[in-house]
């Protein structure tokens, strides 16, 4: 506020020397025919501007030294009178008053301004400013949002206070003749911006309303398609040949495709379409795209064809290159792994594509009897096989999650020289708690050989041979 009254007194005496070069009487254009047809004997004019014909040059000639119609008969002119201009100090005083009236108003927004900036601090000191959040995940707090909105509020101000300089100092010199030149130059720089802008948002308001109804259109088709996924995802729509985890991607590819169409239609009707300028960033956005983003668009191909194959789904219990663990996230780019020990190993989808996939799950949910869990001891030869058959299928049928129906089984996979080995194998439904599962097979395993009396260690033998 001080330094606006700093430039109101400056302006006063730069306005006031205006006034006084600007105290000689103005003149008017009456007529603009040859000087023989237009001023008669009795007219006395206050100046000729004379433009011969022959003589490039402007020359102003003033009342009684005017040529006679004889000498300018052949020349273009026109004839300027006397009108008298308001008194010097009523234009003085109009002056001042628009400056201080300014004055006052830029007062009485900086005071507005200021009082909204306490109400906010108010606000915040009781609690009524919130956090901002999107999607359970805070953006901003509230002493940020309040930061925001003051700075917000302070370019409004300053803006609003530019505005009415730049309207007030062509208004002052609208007053006097030798700043009136001045004075239609700024407001023209001013309007004439203002001018273009608003011709031009008329006459792009039919290309706009194109652009309203093709975006419209295509909100509404996929908010059908969105409601013939969810119906198809919820089991409540069947299509022969379609799954229903299909439902979810596949709306997503056709929202992809729709709106990239919609975007090709309204293209031609976006301001600055045709210019050069226009096209040459569309063109260079395209190039640092395709240059940047080749592994992505590859992942992004790999993931669309994972999503058709049907590996896994969110929820099962898979092994990728050695990791086991639970699908957490699935998308176009990369698969999330969270395994058994809580950790999170992340797989670009072209990893995915290009690797063998064990999906327990599958196993468990599409076979009737489950998924096979096993175990493998090795005995000597001296204890019979009978009973360890006895001992590890007793041993399963003990152990928690282990499904009674089918009955477990043994399986010698292999006979040494100084031992056999044994495979116990059971099913199970519950894949989530396979860790535990083992574990407890295990300590069923050794308390079965340890009621039996059989000692589980078996001879390990090694020949060496010794140099001479």
């Amino acid at each position: 506020m001080r330094n606006f009254l700093v430039i109101v007194v400056l302006l006063l005496p730069l306005t006031f020397s205006f006034a006084q070069e600007a105290d000689i009487d103005t003149a008017e254009i009456i007529a603009g025919e040859p000087l023989t047809e237009n001023i008669s004997a009795s007219e006395e004019p206050a100046a000729v501007f004379v433009v011969d014909s022959d003589d490039p040059v402007n020359e102003i000639i003033l009342g009684p030294e005017a040529p006679a119609a004889d000498a300018v008969s052949s020349a273009s002119f026109a004839i300027f009178t006397h009108e008298e201009e308001r008194p010097l100090l009523h234009r003085l005083g109009a002056v001042l008053i628009i400056l201080l009236g300014v004055a006052l108003l830029i007062w009485l927004i900086w005071f507005l301004f200021k009082r909204l900036e306490r109400n906010l601090e108010q606000q915040a000191g009781n609690g009524k400013i919130k956090p901002f959040y999107i999607h359970k995940f805070i953006l901003f707090t509230a002493k940020q949002v309040i930061n925001i909105v003051e700075v917000f509020l302070r370019l409004f101000k300053y803006l609003l206070t530019i505005v009415l300089l730049i309207i007030t100092i062509p208004v002052v010199f609208s007053f006097f003749a030798p700043t009136r030149n001045i004075a239609s130059a700024l407001f023209g720089y001013i309007l004439n911006p203002l001018k273009d802008i608003g011709i031009g948002a008329l006459e792009y308001i039919p290309n706009l309303i194109r652009i309203i109804i093709f975006v419209i259109i295509t909100r509404y088709v996929l908010k059908g398609l969105k409601f013939l996924a969810d119906q198809i995802e919820k089991g409540k729509l069947k299509l022969t040949g379609f799954y229903s985890d299909w439902a979810s991607p596949t709306y997503k590819i056709l929202q992809v495709l729709l709106w990239a169409f919609t975007v090709a239609i309204i293209y031609p009707y976006l301001p600055g379409s045709d210019s050069r300028a226009f096209q040459g960033v569309s063109v260079f956005v395209g190039v640092i795209f395709s240059i940047g983003s080749t592994s992505a668009i590859g992942n992004l191909v790999a993931g669309l064809v994972i999503t058709y194959m049907r590996p896994f789904k969110i929820g099962d219990r898979v092994n990728i290159k050695d990791i086991t663990g639970f699908v957490v996230e699935k998308n176009l780019m990369v698969v999330r792994l969270k395994t058994h020990k809580n950790e999170y190993v992340t797989f670009p989808n072209l990893i995915i594509l290009g690797s063998s996939i064990i999906n327990y799950n599958t196993s468990s949910d599409e076979d009737e009897e489950g998924l096979i869990i096993f175990a493998e001891v090795t005995f000597g030869y001296s204890t019979p096989w009978q009973t360890i058959h006895d001992i590890l299928i007793n041993a399963a049928l003990a152990t928690e999650n282990v499904l009674k129906k089918p009955k477990p089984f043994v399986l010698q996979t292999k006979l040494d020289d100084f031992y056999a080995c044994y495979q116990i194998n059971c099913y199970t439904k519950d894949v989530s708690h396979v860790p535990k599962i083992y574990a407890a097979l295990y300590e069923n395993i050794q308390n079965g050989f340890k009621e039996n009396n059989i000692d589980m260690t078996s001879a390990h033998y090694r020949v060496a041979s010794i140099e001479k």
